[in-house]
């Protein structure tokens, strides 16, 4: 493939996950692919070595989605390694659970800055710098239809997610540029086991009527989906990738 002709995405939170599944993915579609990470270099390290080894072009670079100036860097340095930028996937996110209560302020401060600014600046940056044709694609959660206790602020944060895709959607007209949220289920990814017993984890995976944990590879392909050329006609909608979860 020529370099010239080749698509190019950013994907944050890309060094495990579903962040990682969606660059591997995006590359095997022939993307070229900048893979973000927040602090784990070597898994970032790791996920670009599987795409070379795949015949694929990629960058590992670090930044915070919360932080403007690490953003900002991150397009950059896009620009400057590969010359455009064509389709934009904001995965990065936590998800602590806390109880809606006066002492779990500091989480839920945590919580907006990485997955509700962090998506505003990366929609931002992606807004000023796509080219026509463009794709924007943000990560948020089938969950905020169950309203479980303890996911008050991660489910704030997503609900906000999905409000700003909408609104981009229509500051974008006339640049033929899609704006799109993909809302998985549960998944079976670190993010997800963290904290929960075996039998919440079980309880979780009968909700759906398919009856299984989503996997890294079932929202991947969605994300795929939504970047390549079947998907032009989606936009300003939220694809709740979830087994018939919620």
């Amino acid at each position: 493939m020529e370099h010239a002709a080749q698509r190019v995405a950013i994907v944050t939170g890309a060094s495990r996950g579903i962040g990682q599944e969606i660059a591997f993915r995006l590359a095997a579609e022939g993307l070229a692919v900048t893979v973000n990470y927040a602090d784990n270099i070597a898994k970032a390290e790791e996920t670009v070595t599987a795409i070379e080894a795949n015949g694929g072009r990629a960058i590992a670079v670090q930044g915070d989605v919360s932080d403007p100036q690490d953003v900002e860097r991150l397009f950059q340095t896009t620009l400057e390694t590969f010359g455009r930028i064509d389709v934009v996937v904001n995965s990065a996110g936590i998800l602590h659970m806390a109880t809606i209560t006066s002492d779990n302020l500091d989480l839920f401060d945590k919580t907006i800055a990485t997955n509700l600014r962090g998506a505003y600046l990366v929609m931002a940056q992606a807004a000023q710098h796509l080219s026509e044709g463009g794709r924007i694609i943000a990560l948020t959660s089938s969950v905020i239809a169950k309203s479980f206790p303890g996911y008050g602020p991660y489910i704030a944060s997503k609900a906000g997610v999905e409000g700003l895709v909408r609104v981009l959607a229509n500051e974008l007209r006339g640049r033929q540029i899609t704006v799109n949220a993909v809302a998985p289920g549960p998944v079976a990814t670190e993010l997800f086991f963290a904290g929960k017993s075996e039998d919440q984890v079980a309880q979780l995976a009968a909700l759906p009527p398919l009856e299984r944990l989503g996997q890294p590879e079932d929202i991947a392909g969605v994300v795929a989906f939504l970047a390549g050329p079947d998907g032009a006609w989606v936009n300003a909608q939220v694809l709740r990738a979830n087994g018939g979860f919620a």
